[in-house]
């Protein structure tokens, strides 16, 4: 069957779509082990962040927002006690910005919930389809054109 126009962008709804109900059913989750108040752009902070820390500049650059945006972002964060500034090591004027206990438990909260959400996948289509989604997904990162390619994900906005 010949691709249409119409057909042609149903691989990127399926993509974005079963990226949607990933992170949906993940908030969910979360928000019953007690992480309410954290919302999916706090994922990507929270990946920044991990293991070392970043600045609040690294984090921003990241992000791909402004100094601000990164600053509110750890002010709220601090404010649930899901990060810390800390003097940074190595530059006197710098603050580096780090997990905190509770950051730490809402990574491995996601880490389990993602990791139930990917069973219940496999359930469904198979150990031998996903390891073969997984397989081709890594080569289709992998060939990608663009100048920034990283197994690191980044928000979309």
């Amino acid at each position: 069957m010949a691709e249409t126009p119409s057909t042609t962008y149903e691989l990127i709804a399926l993509l974005g779509t079963a990226w949607s109900i990933l992170i949906d059913d993940l908030h969910k989750e979360l928000t019953t082990r007690g992480f309410d108040d954290v919302r999916p752009s706090h994922g990507f902070v929270f990946q920044r962040l991990a293991p070392y820390g970043a600045t609040g500049n690294e984090l921003a650059e990241h992000l791909g927002v402004t100094k601000q945006a990164a600053s509110q972002m750890v002010d709220y964060l601090e404010a649930r006690g899901y990060v810390m500034r800390k003097p940074h090591p190595s530059d006197k004027r710098g603050k580096l910005v780090l997990l905190t206990q509770r950051g730490w438990d809402c990574i491995r909260a996601t880490e389990a919930v993602f990791a139930r959400i990917e069973q219940r996948w496999t359930s469904i289509v198979g150990s031998d389809h996903m390891q073969m989604l997984r397989a081709d997904l890594r080569r289709l990162v992998a060939s990608s054109e663009s100048d920034i390619v990283s197994y690191r994900l980044r928000p979309p906005w």
